[in-house]
């Protein structure tokens, strides 16, 4: 059964006076939205330190929960993007997860599998994800625990701790990283042409803060072997500016290696999501996205969306008019000097 906008939203809150033993999060998708909860995950953690937190997510999203403190256990889910698949590994799975007896499960996700789960655990207590209100994420996300009636977590989103702090840093080493200059990472990594920024603002993006603001600084381009080609463009350009390391770190890794720098300038993608998480000065370029839903929040993040257009954050993976004009409205000057007045302010 799929779970439409009109079904309500269900909460069983915890009426007991001590606090759970066990509890479950569960969120299945995708990187970007999963990140996306761990702060506030986080932050029940903080308020509950007597309760052991495990985790739900499928397998090609487990690595950097699995690298986290937080969390005790990380069960994963297999099955790809298929339906049948994820409900096959999730039978499998499911006798280990009874066997945990979870007193309660926050249910990040809310869709057929997330609802199967939780129903056959059978928690004492458990709340579900509003999915459609034009609320951010994060706030929803927050509101999801606090529907549960345990100790209460505000807006502030704590710092997610690793379980090993140098993780990726030998890596980032080795190709050149220096700690003494500063960092901007390059990330033209939107999934679909409505949500790219020209890859030639970047580069004047980049040869103008050479030329204007730090003739010693670096740049690094992370991500998937997706985004290669587009690495390799930078390279040719950038040269030993540039640190190349496209496909050679994992998700923590890359968590971690974001967290040393100074600014990031990307489109919306899992990177995205990790760097306003990690605490970095993030300029966030959306095209067609619904920016209510998914932009970074707080003081150290600027979001560029398409709001303001008749046509806006349409959803359209291809522009009506042909020119994406969401994005190439902005010139890597203008950006330039945003990014100077996010890290001013």
């Amino acid at each position: 059964m799929v779970r439409g906008m009109n079904e309500p939203i269900r909460v069983l809150r915890w009426t007991r006076p001590q606090h759970p033993k066990k509890l479950l999060a569960i969120r299945l998708q995708a990187l970007g939205d999963t990140v996306i909860t761990l702060p506030y995950l986080q932050a029940l953690r903080n308020s509950l330190p007597t309760t052991r937190i495990d985790f739900l997510t499928r397998e090609e999203f487990q690595d950097l929960p699995r690298n986290l403190k937080m969390f005790h256990r990380v069960h994963t889910i297999g099955g790809g993007r298929e339906t049948a698949g994820q409900f096959a590994s999730t039978v499998n799975l499911l006798p280990q997860l009874r066997r945990e007896k979870y007193d309660v499960v926050i249910d990040l996700q809310r869709n057929a599998l997330s609802c199967f789960v939780r129903r056959l655990v059978h928690p004492r207590s458990f709340s579900e994800f509003d999915r459609f209100s034009a609320n951010s994420a994060g706030e929803r996300t927050r509101k999801t625990i606090n529907e549960l009636g345990l100790e209460p977590i505000d807006e502030s989103t704590p710092p997610l701790h690793l379980r090993d702090e140098y993780r990726g840093m030998e890596k980032l080493a080795a190709n050149g990283y220096n700690p003494s200059k500063f960092l901007i990472v390059l990330n033209p990594a939107g999934s679909f042409v409505t949500r790219l920024w020209p890859l030639k603002n970047y580069l004047e993006f980049a040869l103008r803060w050479k030329e204007k603001l730090d003739p010693d600084v670096q740049f690094i381009i992370l991500g998937l072997n997706t985004i290669m080609e587009k690495a390799l463009v930078l390279k040719s350009t950038l040269g030993d500016r540039l640190i190349n390391m496209v496909g050679t770190t994992t998700t923590s890794e890359a968590f971690n290696i974001l967290r040393h720098a100074n600014l990031v300038l990307s489109e919306d993608s899992g990177l995205l999501h990790m760097a306003w998480v990690a605490g970095v000065p993030t300029v966030a370029l959306f095209g067609s996205t619904r920016s209510v839903w998914s932009k970074p929040l707080g003081k150290r993040s600027v979001c560029l969306d398409s709001s303001d257009l008749e046509c806006g954050e349409c959803l359209q993976p291809t522009c009506q008019f042909g020119d994406v004009r969401c994005l190439t409205r902005h010139t890597s000057e203008f950006v330039l000097d945003v990014a100077r007045r996010l890290l001013a302010g």
